[in-house]
């Protein structure tokens, strides 16, 4: 019956080890560890299943809480911020100079920046409000919007 068992919690770690992959949150492979480790002491012992379930629950907990947060911190990262021009795409900006399809000048948070218009068919007035839509070089592409 011993084998059975170590089998049984071999299979659960190894699937939820593999599940891990399409998480990536490591609570299924800290769950993972917990059966394969449960798997081991059954093998090795002879446990009965409550034996194992307590086995299992322990270090489910003691990885849960102990082992993931830290590598978390190590080895999670945070989500990248956008900086300098990769942040402006989407911001608003007020027409200085008129904008068509061969430049214009718009502010842009604080700074004035030279600008086109993403429709070649279209020219801003001074003093409209306009999206910025990409930056190509050191041209913001902007449109007034719908």
């Amino acid at each position: 019956m011993g084998y059975v068992a170590a089998i049984v919690w071999l299979v659960a770690g190894i699937l939820l080890a593999a599940a891990e992959m399409f998480v990536g949150e490591l609570t299924l492979l800290m769950l993972g560890s917990a059966a394969l480790l449960t798997a081991g002491v059954s093998f090795l012992a002879g446990t009965t299943p409550v034996v194992d379930a307590v086995v299992f629950a322990v270090s489910a907990v003691v990885l849960l809480l102990g082992v993931r947060p830290v590598l978390l911190r190590r080895f999670g990262t945070p989500p990248p911020t956008l900086t300098n021009a990769d942040a402006l795409p989407g911001k608003t900006a007020r027409v200085l100079e008129p904008v068509g399809e061969h430049g214009g000048l718009v502010k842009l948070g604080g700074e004035v920046w030279t600008a086109r218009a993403l429709d070649p068919g279209e020219e801003y007035p001074e003093g409209a409000t306009v999206y910025v839509m990409k930056i190509d070089g050191a041209t913001a592409v902007v449109w007034r919007g719908p």
